[in-house]
Formats: structure tokens, C-alpha cells, sequence
């Protein structure tokens, strides 16, 4: 029986934290394409895609000229001074073994292209608030690619509008019912009911006023 992996899924601020990237060709490319949303890239290669030098002009990633194969470790120690992650992604398996040798050394996150690092970057759905992450621990990621779809199918704009009411009614509620246990239910109330979901379909507006009626009736009818 295979052991199991202790990775613990979490989501972390990235912005401000300095992402390095070893490879300019379409896996970096790829990597680049998502970190640089959230986080400072630095992308180190001798050559780098068209994509790559467009992102570069765009946004908060930098470029550094270097043949990486020719890198000592104590060059490659230089460039990884405040990163937070480390990303070998070169076509060379030596290098990035030895890439993720100085990395832990220095104690960095690693998220290795070609072997499971101490980061695996799961598919990710994304409705405004919402975030759903999905895994198979770097040993499948096209099955990670085909829940996705799945969840996708499922997981509407309207998730995001839902988020937003409870919210709204969260507060409203702290101030009008006492019982935190009072709360829970009404909130959970609105949450079950298919005519606020239902009336988020047309906008959001009509899924609010829907729950607050719903919320408006509970205050007066049950809990005072």
C-alpha cells in the first residue's frame, strides 16, 4: 500500500512573493502564464517564448538573460535570494535536480515540472469569491483537468451571487437576531431555497430581494 502524500491544500496570499521561474519555453511559459496573476515572476533562460516577453511588458515579470546549464550553484543561490518558489523548468532533468538542490539548501518551496516538488499546482475553478481546488497529487493531471470540467458544469455564476447575499445577510442578521444558532438557520434557509436560486438566474437584485423576504418572515414570525 502506497504511503499517503501529506501535501494539505491551502490558499496563500501571494501577492508581493517573488516566484522564479528556470526556463523560458512552453512549460515555463505555462507556469509564468499563472503565477504571474498572483505573484512577482522572474523567468531566467536564454531564450524565451513570444508569450513570455508579452508578459514581461505587461505585468510584474522580469526577464534574465542565462544560459541555465552553464549556472553555477552559487549563481544559481543568487537568483533565488527572497523567492518564495521555485520552478525548475528546463528540458534538462540534471539541471533541475540540481536547481532543486540549491532550492533546498535555502529552504524554498519547489514545484518541479518533472518529479513531485513540495508544491503541486492543482486545476482550479474560480467564481468570483468562490475557489475550488482539485488534486490527484501530480499522479494525474489530466483526470484533475476532466473533474474540473465536471465541477464546472455544476458550479455556476449564480455560486458567486449566493456568496454574496449570505454575506449581506450575515450582517444584517448580527444586528437584528441574537441566537447565532438563530442565524445559522435562516442563513441556511436561504441557502436550501429554489426560488432564490431560481430568481439569481434573472440578476442578483431579484435573488436578494427573494432571501430577504424569506429572512424578513423568519424575524417576525420565529425568532421575535
Amino acid at each position: 500500500m502506497a504511503q499517503e502524500n501529506c501535501f494539505l491544500p491551502l490558499l496563500i496570499d501571494m501577492s508581493g512573493r517573488k516566484i522564479v521561474i528556470f526556463g523560458g519555453g512552453s512549460v515555463g511559459e505555462r507556469k509564468a502564464l499563472l503565477f504571474s496573476r498572483y505573484a512577482d515572476v522572474t523567468v531566467i533562460s536564454k531564450g524565451f517564448t513570444s508569450c513570455i516577453r508579452q508578459l514581461c511588458e505587461e505585468n510584474n515579470t522580469k526577464l534574465v538573460e542565462a544560459n541555465i546549464s552553464d549556472l553555477t550553484n552559487e549563481q544559481i543561490d543568487t537568483f533565488l535570494e527572497d523567492a518564495f518558489l521555485v520552478i525548475p523548468a528546463t528540458n534538462e532533468k540534471s539541471v533541475n535536480e540540481r536547481i532543486l538542490s540549491v532550492a533546498k539548501a535555502r529552504n524554498i518551496l519547489s514545484n518541479p515540472v518533472d518529479s513531485i516538488g513540495d508544491v503541486t499546482v492543482p486545476s482550479v475553478i474560480k467564481r468570483g469569491s468562490l475557489t475550488i481546488s482539485i488534486s490527484t497529487s501530480g499522479l494525474s493531471p489530466a483526470f484533475s483537468r476532466f473533474t474540473r470540467q465536471r465541477i464546472e458544469e455544476v458550479i455556476t455564476p449564480q455560486f458567486d451571487d449566493m456568496i454574496r447575499i449570505q454575506e449581506n445577510l450575515r450582517t444584517y442578521l448580527k444586528e437584528e437576531v441574537p441566537e447565532q444558532r438563530d442565524r445559522k438557520d435562516i442563513l441556511w434557509q436561504v441557502l436550501e431555497s429554489r426560488k432564490v436560486w431560481e430568481a439569481l438566474e434573472g440578476s442578483y437584485e431579484k435573488g436578494y430581494n427573494v432571501a430577504l423576504g424569506i429572512v424578513t418572515e423568519k424575524i417576525n414570525g420565529k425568532v421575535r
